[in-house]
C-alpha cells in the first residue's frame, strides 16, 4: 500500500470564517482591554452612532447577528456603565430606542482609529482592488447565510 502524499484539506467556509472572526476579535480585545470595553460593546456603539435616531434592541440584534438574550445582557451591562441610554419608543410601547451617551460616543471616538488600524493591518496583503472585491464578496456570503437562516426560521414557524 503506498502512502498518500500529505495534502492540505480543501478550504472550507465555516472553519475559515470562524478562525478569522476569533483571531480578529481577540486581537481587537487585546488592543482595547485597558478601556474595559469589549469588542461587542464597541460594535454596539458603532451601530448606534451610525443610526443617530436610535434603534430598537431587535434591530440591533439583527445587525449584530445575535440572539435577543445575548443582546439584552450586553445592553444591561452597557447601560450600567453609562455607555447607552434606553428611551421609550414613540409608537411601540413594547420597545425602547437605544442611544449612545456622551461617554459612549467619546470612548467610541477614541477607539475607532484602533479598529480601523487593525482592519488595515489585516487587509494589508490585498491590493486596494482586491480588498474591495474581497469585502464585497464577504458581504455576499454574509447575506446568503442570513437569507438561509431566515428561510429556516420561516419554515420552522409553518411547521408549528
Amino acid at each position: 500500500m503506498s502512502a498518500m502524499p500529505d495534502t492540505p484539506p480543501p478550504p472550507r467556509l465555516a472553519p475559515l470564517l470562524r478562525r478569522s472572526w476569533y483571531h480578529l476579535n481577540q486581537a481587537f480585545r487585546r488592543r482595547i482591554q485597558a478601556t474595559g470595553l469589549t469588542p461587542d460593546q464597541f460594535t454596539v456603539l458603532r451601530w448606534l452612532l451610525e443610526h443617530p435616531l436610535g434603534m430598537t434592541q431587535r434591530e440591533l440584534a439583527d445587525l449584530m447577528a445575535s440572539d435577543a438574550n445575548t443582546i439584552t445582557s450586553l445592553l444591561t451591562r452597557m447601560q450600567a456603565a453609562e455607555l447607552i441610554e434606553r428611551h421609550a419608543h414613540s409608537s411601540d410601547r413594547r420597545c425602547n430606542v437605544l442611544l449612545p451617551t456622551s461617554k459612549g460616543r467619546a470612548i467610541h471616538q477614541r477607539l475607532q482609529p484602533v479598529a480601523s488600524a487593525l482592519q488595515d493591518t489585516v487587509l494589508a496583503s490585498f491590493s486596494l482592488e482586491d480588498r474591495t472585491r474581497f469585502l464585497t464578496q464577504l458581504a455576499l456570503v454574509a447575506q446568503a447565510c442570513q437569507d438561509i437562516a431566515a428561510l429556516q426560521r420561516s419554515s420552522a414557524k409553518k411547521v408549528r
